[in-house]
């Protein structure tokens, strides 16, 4: 046999395939939130849900240190794509659990699968960034036994702990995060940080709290008029806002924001 050299061309080829594989993965768990939530308005779960939940099951991790957590990808692309995004991806797929109508989370044939993910969600919470944690927050508001009171009222602390003096919160402050390019990061309140925050603040029943009504008043009042939306930049690189991937995060920005608004009283 001859032994050819590791090419880069056979590297792109192995990543691509990484990407491939444990894209399907990443899909099973957004399928099942979205429809799940969509049920829920309607009080009884889909044939459809109920098919992207037995496929997001058959692709939960049983061995090893994600066990109860699904494969996700870790390319040093923060904050989805970076070494503690399997723990957001965990928490994604525990609120769609949560919400799925009809009893769902306790119903037959589920219980080992869902006792494997409240373990790892538990397990791991104490060792992620304030932005996995508020994913958290959300997710034991949904899904019961993720959460003590007593961590539940540590968690916000630590949330409220980063609000900063407008009333927001900025993605920075949620880290720690280091861009790989060495720029520096982008520390003024955001959309997105602002958006998740006070929407899971809001999930835990602090509505009324008056630092999320600031928090709240801040996307009332940094909305871009001209186009809808609210901004957020990238953890990874200093990027022009023009560009595809800049826009990722005021996607993210704006439906966070949303949520958030829409659920205010």
């Amino acid at each position: 046999q001859v032994r050819r050299p590791f090419s880069r061309s056979m590297a792109v080829t192995a990543n691509h395939s990484l990407r491939s594989c444990t894209n399907s993965v990443r899909e099973s768990v957004i399928n099942a939130i979205v429809l799940s939530r969509r049920d829920a308005a309607t009080g009884t779960l889909s044939e459809d849900g109920r098919q992207a939940f037995a496929n997001m099951w058959a692709q939960q991790m049983r061995t090893g240190d994600f066990t109860g957590a699904w494969a996700w990808l870790a390319f040093k692309l923060e904050p989805w794509e970076g070494s503690k995004s399997a723990y957001f991806g965990a928490s994604l797929a525990a609120v769609a659990v949560g919400s799925a109508p009809g009893g769902y989370a306790a119903g037959g044939g589920i219980e080992k699968n869902v006792g494997l993910l409240r373990e790892y969600l538990r397990k791991n919470a104490a060792d992620q960034h304030t932005l996995n944690k508020l994913m958290l927050l959300w997710a034991s508001t949904k899904l019961t036994g993720v959460l003590t009171t007593a961590e539940r009222d540590s968690l916000v602390a630590e949330v409220f702990a980063k609000q900063q003096a407008d009333g927001g919160w900025s993605t920075a402050s949620l880290g720690p995060w280091q861009r790989v390019d060495g720029s520096s990061l982008d520390t003024k309140t955001d959309g997105y940080a602002t958006g998740l925050a006070t929407f899971a603040l809001q999930q835990a029943g602090l509505s009324s709290d008056p630092r999320v009504q600031k928090g709240v008043r801040w996307l009332v009042d940094h909305q871009d008029k001209a186009t809808g939306r609210w901004l957020a930049t990238s953890l990874n690189k200093d990027r022009d806002p023009e560009t595809e991937p800049s826009k990722f995060m005021n996607d993210v920005a704006t439906a966070y924001a949303v949520l958030s608004l829409t659920s205010t009283p």
